[in-house]
Order: C-alpha cells, then structure tokens, then sequence
C-alpha cells in the first residue's frame, strides 16, 4: 500500500508529466533540457531502460543531481539487468539522497529483447513476484530513505496488473487505449498509484502523424505483449495486422496537434489515471523537450 508521505509526493508531481528517451546523449545537454523541463513546470521526468541501450540507476543519479524538484522515475528499470537485492539498494541511495523525488518502476520488458543481450527470461508473473520477495527481504540493508519510494509495476495485462494491486504501491502502463486505463483502475482500486504513459506525435498533419506511429517497434516486437493486451481489449486481426488500422494508432496513442494531445491526456485522467506521462518520439533531446513546450499550453494542470 503506498505510504501517505508517497501520496503527497504524487500529488506534487502534478497530473502530467514527461517520458523522455534519447540514448547517446551527453550529460550537459540531459542537465541543459531538464533544467527547461522544471521551468516549464512538468512535475516529473521518466525514463525506460533497454538492457545494452543505457543503464537506468547511473541516468537517475545524473537527473537527480542535474535537477531541484523534479520526480524522476522509471517507467521500467529491468528485472533482468540486475540481482533484486542491487536494484532496492540502488533505490534507496537515491531516495535518501533526494527525499521524494525518486520513482520507481519495475518491469519485465519483452523475452525477445532480454534473450538478445545473452540473459535467460522466466515466466514474467512468477519472476516478478519472486524478485519482488527478494527486494522485500534486502529492504534496510543499504539505507532507510525518510521518504519512502513508490514502487510501480510495468503492468498492461490483468494477472501484472493484479500483482501490482498486491505487492505494489501501483501500475505503469504505457500505449495503452484510455479504456485500459478504466480497467488498471479497476483493478487496482482506489488505494494504488496509476501512473499512464502516452506516446506523442505531435504534428498538425494528423495522418503523417499517424504514419510515423505505425513504424513502432511496439507493433513488430515477437510475441509484443501490447498486441496480446490490444486482443483482450477486443481489437482483432482486422485492426492489428500486418499493418495496424487508424483506429488502434489513435487508441493507444497520441497522434497530430497540441489540443489534440491534451485532450487524451484528460481522457485518462477521467478514466482513473493518477498522473499521465507524454513521451514524444523519435528525436533528440531537445527537439523532445521542444515538442513537449508545444503542448505544455493545452495541458490541465
């Protein structure tokens, strides 16, 4: 169950905040754009970690220390990257060091992209509940923060999503239509954290926009859990394949102008959403961040 205190860091991060992904960039312009971010009054900044494309505790530190009031936080940091004991105690590093402006967000990321970097994946479920014991088991031996973290699931199917409501202080789920975002909450009930992720393609030309969101490696993954969960939201083969319809594009993101944009963020905020993050895709950092200026205008505070 999360803590009050984490409740209230939550409540100061705002309703939306920002994903961010942009591997081979240098340390001064991650200080430079993140300093932009706070201006702008973003709440929170999150990142995702690919094991071999960045390693997510060392670019935490770095946000952190580049950063005043900031949350910075994982979408996912990646169960298979590190032992459990490792990631709580990295954790509660940082969460010391910067009372309530660490998030963290656990994941199982996909077995085709794990299997690649030499490492053996497990059943997903089993894994995580597994590892979450052992996280549980080394909680203290590093330090104890005196605001303690929230720790989210990576979750987008009910059985993740069900274990988030148990051993979790709640969900992360990302391109997922708003009616998914109706059905976390559900499942999670009302005591849990909600954190929705949105990839943005903002362009005024909604269907170039819609073309450049149907390139996503979400789609050609092997075995992509986002097209299993889309199947259990009643998408067919007639919408996912082999090229994905305008109808699941606009579902799962967040495709053409500014308000547009805003508006699916109120969207599942209305569903349950506690806060939403935006990921712009596809660019360097700062023409990300410009992207996210565009929008910040439209957005509900």
């Amino acid at each position: 169950m999360a803590t009050e205190e984490q409740f209230e860091a939550a409540v100061r991060w705002g309703r939306v905040g920002v994903g961010l992904a942009a591997p081979g960039t240098s340390a001064e312009v991650w200080r430079q754009e993140l300093a932009r971010l706070e201006e702008l009054g973003y709440g929170s900044v999150w990142i995702n970690e690919g094991i071999g494309r960045g390693e997510a505790f060392s670019q935490l530190g770095l946000m952190l220390a580049a950063t005043q009031r900031l949350v910075i936080g994982t979408g996912i940091a990646n169960i298979w990257a590190r032992q459990a004991p490792v990631m709580q105690a990295g954790a509660e590093t940082l969460a010391a060091a910067h009372p309530g402006r660490l998030a963290l967000g656990l994941g199982v990321s996909a077995r085709v992209l794990v299997e690649a970097s030499g490492l053996a994946y497990g059943k997903p479920l089993e894994a995580m509940s597994a590892y979450l014991d052992r996280m549980d088991a080394s909680k203290g031996h590093a330090i104890t923060p005196a605001v303690p973290f929230p720790r989210l699931l990576g979750a987008l199917g009910p059985k993740m999503l069900e274990l988030a409501g148990e051993r979790a202080d709640g969900a992360y789920p990302h391109s997922m239509p708003v009616d998914n975002t109706v059905l976390a909450r559900k499942a999670l009930g009302p005591g849990k954290l909600l954190v929705v992720g949105v990839a943005v393609f903002l362009d005024d030309d909604v269907e170039h926009a819609r073309g450049l969101a149907r390139q996503s490696s979400l789609f050609r993954i092997p075995g992509s859990p986002y097209l299993a969960n889309l199947r259990r939201l009643g998408y067919t083969d007639d919408d996912l394949g082999p090229e994905p319809s305008d109808r699941v594009i606009d579902a799962m993101f967040a495709c053409g102008r500014a308000d547009v944009i805003a508006a699916r963020v109120r969207e599942h905020l209305d569903a349950g959403a506690d806060h939403v993050v935006l990921q712009p895709m596809g660019m360097d950092l700062t023409t990300l961040v410009d992207q996210i200026e565009a929008v910040s205008g439209h957005l509900p505070s």
